[in-house]
């Protein structure tokens, strides 16, 4: 993002292999990526950097993606930071907890390409840009 070249994002998932990549695209597009591979982590870096936006996985260790998003979305602090999910959970009432928990989008990463996942970031940071300004 040329015009933000300071849009912080986190990435929270225990897949080292999906972090890194995701880390390396994000980068490419000018977002400053943070990660964490565990909950636990997640909420600590997410409360210490206040990204933009944050990626997250839900089934992990230590505190799975449900509390996290849970704690983010009551913690003063971190409440207003858009949250998609991008997990291996297909079933609808995953998804459904998700969404009204407070997240911004749900992705299912055997049906999404991880390009597909980078326009709904820009997508998602970009709406959140606007309704900030408005």
């Amino acid at each position: 993002m040329e015009d933000n070249p300071k849009t912080r994002v986190l990435i929270v998932d225990d897949d080292v292999t999906l972090l890194e990549m995701y880390k390396e695209r994000l980068a490419a597009e000018g977002y400053e990526v943070t990660t964490a591979s565990n909950g636990e982590e997640g909420l600590a870096r997410a409360v210490d950097i206040l990204p933009q936006l944050i990626l997250l996985d839900l089934m992990m260790p230590k505190v799975n993606g449900f509390d996290v998003l849970d704690i983010l979305k009551t913690t003063p602090e971190t409440k207003n930071i858009p949250i998609i999910i991008l997990t291996a959970l297909i079933q609808d009432t995953n998804k459904q907890r998700g969404l009204k928990s407070g997240a911004a989008d749900y992705i299912v990463k055997s049906e999404t390409m991880p390009k597909e996942v980078i326009e709904k970031i820009k997508s998602v940071i970009e709406k959140n840009i606007k309704n900030i300004a408005s």
